[in-house]
């Protein structure tokens, strides 16, 4: 089964994708960090991402993750993505390529959290600047001043305020018409974001499970 999981930032997407591909053995994609690491390596992608809070072209975005998702999960089965597609051409792009393999999105997973939650949950993120752990202050806080590898934490360039907005601006302009599109395809569940992690991640366990029935 391959799925979707989408939802506004801090809409708690990650935490639940992580619990779900290691309770269920799926191939985690996350987006995020996967642009990440390319923006260490290309001035270009690190302008547009991290000081920018714009999104990478369609166009580029299939061909490198097209690329990556054949190289680390040939079979493309049992995918779990996480902040891709972002655009309706993404996902035809992406549903294009899919069919050529002889695969195809059985789920999309969207969990629904308001903009003044995700400000708020955004506001308090912090990331270890050593192993990438992410935590947040409110939600899901570190053990102590450190991550519990000993590294340093730090908050993101694109967590700061001034990028927060226009990150909002973003998600709601080219993400949330895919919600659309995933209706019409019958393969959209949404989800109460809102609600203690344990909660959230007992639901998709059913939810996943009952749509593989």
């Amino acid at each position: 089964m391959n799925i979707i999981i989408l939802g506004p930032q801090a809409s708690g997407k990650g935490t639940q994708a992580k619990l779900l591909s290691e309770k269920l053995g799926l191939f985690y994609f996350e987006s995020g960090d996967f642009w990440r690491e390319k923006a260490k390596s290309d001035p270009r992608i690190d302008e547009m991402i991290n000081k920018k809070g714009e999104l990478v072209p369609d166009t580029e975005v299939i061909a490198s993750t097209g690329q990556y998702l054949k190289e680390k999960s040939p079979s493309l089965n049992n995918l779990l993505l996480d902040g891709y597609p972002r655009s309706l051409k993404q996902y035809q792009l992406l549903v294009d390529w899919l069919k050529e393999e002889g695969k195809k999105i059985d789920l999309a997973i969207l969990l629904k959290i308001s903009d003044q939650e995700a400000v708020r949950r955004l506001s308090a993120r912090v990331v270890c600047e050593k192993c990438g752990t992410v935590y947040n202050l409110i939600t899901n806080p570190p053990p102590g001043e450190k991550c519990q590898c000993g590294g340093n934490l730090t908050q993101r360039p694109d967590d700061r305020p001034e990028a927060i907005e226009k990150r909002l601006q973003t998600y709601h302009s080219t993400t949330a018409p895919l919600i659309e599109v995933f209706k019409k395809d019958g393969i959209l569940v949404e989800v109460d974001g809102e609600r203690p992690i344990e909660t959230i991640s007992d639901d998709l366990l059913k939810i996943v499970a009952g749509h593989g029935e």
